[in-house]
């Protein structure tokens, strides 16, 4: 499995239809859904904006797409297609498309938006996929420089933290680092 490593964007103009494909990787489909709707957002007239999202969330697996008013199987299917042959996990993608005014026929809107797909993974830097999962870690201000060490160096993402009678994180932590905070003494452990 796959993720990649940042934000891309690609564009094509075929028989005067111009495709811009977008791609981010995300945590959560909520995360995937925010990136769609802003997509959505910056092209309302476009003539279609077809999203995809593939996640692995708290050992669960979605994987949703739609044609968005193309013919049924000509669009969200061919970009999902790719990812799937890519092994490609964790991305929320959109295609958008202004038409032309040239119509590209069933097999040309599955070829141009794989295509959007193709170029946009190709752009991509590919980078093994780690499965990570959300913690609430709290603990005391004196373990503070501690636990930002621990965050540091083994490439934790921190979601939200709260400074009250104890500092409490939401962090983003890699499945087999689990163990790091275990051993300290002292540091409340709460699976989200």
């Amino acid at each position: 499995m796959k993720n990649i490593e940042k934000e891309e964007i690609i564009e094509f103009i075929e028989k005067k239809s111009r495709f811009i494909g977008y791609i981010k990787p995300v945590n959560s489909v909520e995360e995937a859904n925010k990136y769609i709707d802003k997509i959505r957002n910056e092209h309302k007239d476009a003539t279609h904006n077809v999203p995809v999202y593939r996640v692995i969330e708290n050992a669960q697996e979605y994987f949703k797409y739609n044609d968005d008013g193309e013919p049924q199987g000509t669009a969200g299917k061919p970009m999902a297609d790719i990812l799937e042959r890519r092994d490609v996990y964790n991305v929320a993608m959109v295609a958008v498309r202004y038409f032309g005014g040239i119509k590209l026929g069933a097999g040309g809107l599955i070829r141009n938006y794989a295509r959007v797909a193709k170029e946009l993974i190709d752009q991509c830097n590919l980078i093994t996929y780690v499965e990570k999962r959300k913690i609430i870690i709290s603990f005391d201000y004196a373990k503070k420089g501690l636990i930002d060490k621990y965050i540091k160096d083994n490439n934790i993402e921190v979601l939200e933290q709260s400074f009250l009678d104890r500092i409490n994180m939401k962090i983003l932590i890699p499945k087999d680092s689990m163990d790091i905070f275990k051993s300290l003494k002292d540091v409340e452990i709460i699976d989200v």
